[in-house]
């Protein structure tokens, strides 16, 4: 039955059911007192609330919230009060006598979202955190508006006449009563975090200073007419950042599983005291004014929507669909703190509280029975995005950091002091004096980043030892938080084998020392801390002098050589043999001349040609005779090798690597014009 109806509305089906029981046998059923409700059933449920908040979404959609809860809740007061005392004077005898400020007073009772049913419904319904912390935050927010508006129309229903000046003392009494009650939170928090720090020692009290202080916020505030909402909220969100650093994980684990039992016997109480109480009560209905009070109030809200989602999107970036206005109107649900509002009225000034009453269960009734009931069906149906369970990872948070550190120097960049510069204003106050005063121990100087790798760590780590699978352990888990759990009694079947603890022992120790190789051996990069190699200065002096002397010996080179001619391939030397032969005879005074052979049988090396005698003119000691200089090169056959010679490896006279090098370079004829087609090779002797 639950996935089709709310539990809420099941618990006030029960409460109806054990009302008519007490009341069948013939005893009083009990009523839900405003004073029982007030003081101890609505704080745990706004502390889980407020402690849990998710502050990123929460802050960042926080005007939003605003202009729905103040802006919005105004209008839905005083148009509903305005239109039922146009009902009431329309409305016949039974109606006459309810004058505007008491039709004023039951507008400001049912205007206001109830924090008790949105959080009933919408956390059953999965939808996204968007539309969930826009409507939650606006049922929370709007409980100064409520607190206002509630204790002025009732205080002006005592005066005989109202003067400006009451009003404009009423319109300066919200700021009060919504900053003075976060005033008083914070203050709260902030001595809740700080006692936190000095309990190292007595671990076993650590989550009753949570629970402690965060009530004696809520008392305080109502105490002086200030919203206790406000207050519990704002004290859960301030202190719960330093007293999870300071309290131990046992603890930790006991506040959250506490609260949340807490809230939910709150929750479970509070509906089903309403179908009591609904049984018990005193009701006066009137036909015109209930219908005219659930119609109007539906009217109110949507309207009030339409309105101020056109105005916020102008200024919104992510725009808000018309499927998200749409789930807004319709999850404006009414609660418990409408009914016990309307019951702290006195029957001597208002003489017509039973048929507020009555006119204010039925819009209970409704919203929590009908739209409750049709929001998941009309969710699916509209395919409005549900909300997905991820886990965060070490990845997203240091882009989300990178990210805001972007858009904080892109608004100091552009001279435009938007959220991000006074959230990262707040961040750099909070790092530097308030972490010093509130967080015990080093814990004070830990980066963001490397306190939240420790709390998943952490969170991983238990999950591990209450699934009872050690040996499955993830790389991201750390050894030594696991040791400081203690595991339970793991289940005989074990999917590995159990190890003896000294096998254990040693794969430890072997990894340990590996592991401590590897962390020598491998340096991290980092350009601003490298250490300077004492033999890459060695290096580089001996690259450098390689370097010099190479360049120097190409410029010796340069100095003593002209560009050589081009060589043609031995395919081209072939052919211009073949084609004039007699160009190439051997000529009889050609003893002391260069020689150079040419054997046409194998052209496609490059070894066909080779170098037998290049010797200078005239290297006999003899200057060369002026008819030498013309002659040019002589071509001779080349002299068969005798037999078990190697014509490649036999060296012949003055063929020394560097003779041959000074030779080439000195008898080199330099370059000379391309030969025109038809021109042999080398020219005829004339």
């Amino acid at each position: 039955v639950s996935n089709i109806v709310p539990e809420s509305c099941l618990l006030i089906v029960v409460g109806l059911l054990v009302g008519g029981l007490i009341k069948g046998v013939g005893e009083k059923p009990p009523i839900l007192k405003s004073d029982i409700f007030f003081l101890f059933l609505l704080p745990p449920i706004i502390l889980d609330a407020g402690y849990f908040l998710p502050l990123r979404q929460f802050t960042e959609n926080l005007g939003t919230i605003l202009i729905f809860a103040v802006v919005g809740t105004v209008w839905n007061a005083f148009f509903l009060g305005g239109l039922m005392y146009a009902v009431c004077q329309l409305g016949g005898p039974g109606l006459n006598h309810i004058g505007l400020l008491a039709n004023l007073l039951f507008g400001s009772i049912i205007s206001a979202v109830d924090p008790v049913a949105v959080l009933a419904v919408f956390e059953e319904i999965h939808i996204n955190e968007l539309l969930h912390i826009l409507v939650f935050g606006e049922s929370l927010l709007n409980d100064a508006v409520t607190v206002v508006l509630y204790h002025l129309f009732e205080e002006f229903a005592n005066f005989e006449q109202v003067t400006i000046l009451d009003i404009i003392l009423g319109f300066f009494s919200f700021f009060v009563v919504s900053l003075g009650g976060v005033f008083v939170g914070v203050i709260y928090g902030v001595i809740a975090a700080f006692t936190s720090r000095f309990t190292s020692h007595i671990r076993v009290i650590e989550p009753l200073f949570v629970f402690l202080y965060s009530y004696m916020a809520y008392l305080s505030a109502e105490l002086f007419h200030l919203s206790g909402i406000m207050a519990l909220i704002a004290s859960g969100v301030v202190m719960r950042p330093y007293v999870e650093a300071n309290i131990s994980h046992k603890s930790h684990t006991t506040i959250k599983y506490f609260l949340k039992m807490w809230s939910s016997v709150s929750e479970t109480l509070i509906f089903i005291f309403l179908g009591v109480s609904t049984v018990a009560g005193h009701h006066y209905w009137n036909w015109t004014f209930v219908i005219s009070t659930l119609l109007f109030c539906l009217i109110a809200r949507v309207l009030g929507v339409l309105v101020l989602t056109w105005f916020i999107n102008k200024f919104r970036i992510v725009k808000l669909t018309p499927k998200d206005q749409f789930i807004i109107a319709y999850g404006g649900l009414r609660g418990a703190i409408a009914f016990s509002l309307c019951y702290l009225l006195d029957y001597k000034h208002f003489g017509m509280r039973d048929m507020f009453l009555t006119a204010i269960i039925t819009v209970i009734f409704f919203t929590v029975f009908v739209q409750g009931m049709t929001i998941r069906p009309l969710v699916d149906l509209l395919a409005v995005k549900k909300k997905q369970e991820t886990k965060r990872s070490i990845n997203e948070e240091i882009h989300t950091q990178f990210l805001d550190h972007l858009l904080t120097g892109i608004e100091d960049i552009c001279g435009h002091y938007g959220h991000h510069h006074w959230k990262d204003k707040l961040n750099r106050f909070n790092k530097k004096y308030v972490k010093k005063c509130l967080i015990a121990g080093e814990r004070s100087k830990e980066p963001q980043l490397i306190a939240f790798y420790h709390k998943m760590e952490m969170k991983q780590a238990i999950e591990l030892v209450e699934s009872g699978g050690i040996g499955k352990i993830p790389s991201a888990v750390s050894t030594v938080s696991i040791q400081n759990i203690n595991p339970k009694t793991l289940p005989v079947e074990r999917i590995l084998p159990a190890l003896s603890k000294d096998k254990e022992e040693e794969i430890r120790k072997i990894l340990r020392n590996n592991l401590q190789k590897t962390r020598q051996r491998l340096r991290s990069y980092n350009r601003h801390t490298l250490v300077a190699d004492p033999y890459e200065e060695a290096w580089n002096q001996m690259l450098l002098r390689r370097q010099k002397a190479r360049q120097l010996e190409q410029k010796m080179n340069n100095y003593l050589t002209v560009p050589a001619h081009k060589l043609d391939s031995p395919t081209m030397s072939r052919a211009r043999i073949g084609s004039d032969p007699l160009a190439y005879e051997p000529k009889a005074d050609s003893e002391n001349l260069p020689i150079i052979t040419i054997d046409p049988a194998s052209p496609q090396s490059p070894e066909s040609v080779d170098l037998m005698n290049e010797e200078p003119k005239g290297c006999g000691g003899l200057p060369p005779s002026p008819e030498e200089d013309e002659e040019g090169l002589v071509m001779r056959v080349k002299e068969p090798s005798s037999p078990g010679t190697d014509d490649v490896f036999t060296p012949g006279t003055g063929d020394s690597p560097s003779n041959q090098r000074m030779l080439r370079c000195l008898s080199d004829p330099g370059p000379r014009p391309e030969p025109e087609e038809g021109e042999p090779f080398i020219p005829k002797a004339q």
